[in-house]
């Protein structure tokens, strides 16, 4: 059987809202000394009841008072901003890279813009040329394919306005 969804807003019933609280925070701390166990990470977690009461569960033999302290001294560190200022250096080298792929596509795609219209040609190898000639053909074709259609649509609604 499904559960449904739950619409997340204030539970109206404080009973009701008592025994979800429980059994949420039990989930919530199972699932955090899961996480700690399956990764081997540090886990502090706090909550608040709406009465007050304090729950709190550390994955490590230290307190959560000690992880506080650890997490306010990372801050007070700079850590955080030299974090981030690694991740956005790892972006700006991705986007360089990035810039000079595409600029090495347009410089292609001009050099083959080039070619087709004729020019730049003196470079080229017999290979290249014939592949420029075949290329160019199939546009012609597809060009005078499209060209006939136009005619004919346009003969037959001189014929529909003659009629």
């Amino acid at each position: 059987m499904v559960r449904g969804k739950t619409e997340m807003r204030r539970i109206e019933n404080a009973t009701s809202r008592q025994v979800t609280f429980s059994k949420r925070r039990n989930g919530l701390l199972k699932k955090a000394f899961e996480l700690s166990v399956l990764c081997e990470v540090e886990v502090a977690l706090l909550v608040f009841s709406s009465r007050g009461k304090l729950f709190e569960f550390s994955s490590s033999s230290t307190s959560v008072q000690k992880m506080i302290q650890r997490y306010q001294k990372y801050y007070k560190d700079g850590n955080y901003g030299n974090n981030n200022k690694a991740i956005e250096q790892q972006n700006s080298q991705q986007l360089q890279y990035e810039v000079a792929n595409l600029a090495k596509k347009i410089e292609n795609l001009e050099a083959s813009k080039r070619k087709l219209m004729g020019e730049d040609l003196e470079s080229c190898s017999i290979d290249e040329l014939e592949t420029a000639e075949n290329q160019l053909e199939k546009s012609l074709l597809n060009i005078r394919e499209k060209m006939n259609q136009l005619q004919r649509e346009n003969i037959k609604q001189v014929e529909q306005k003659v009629n």
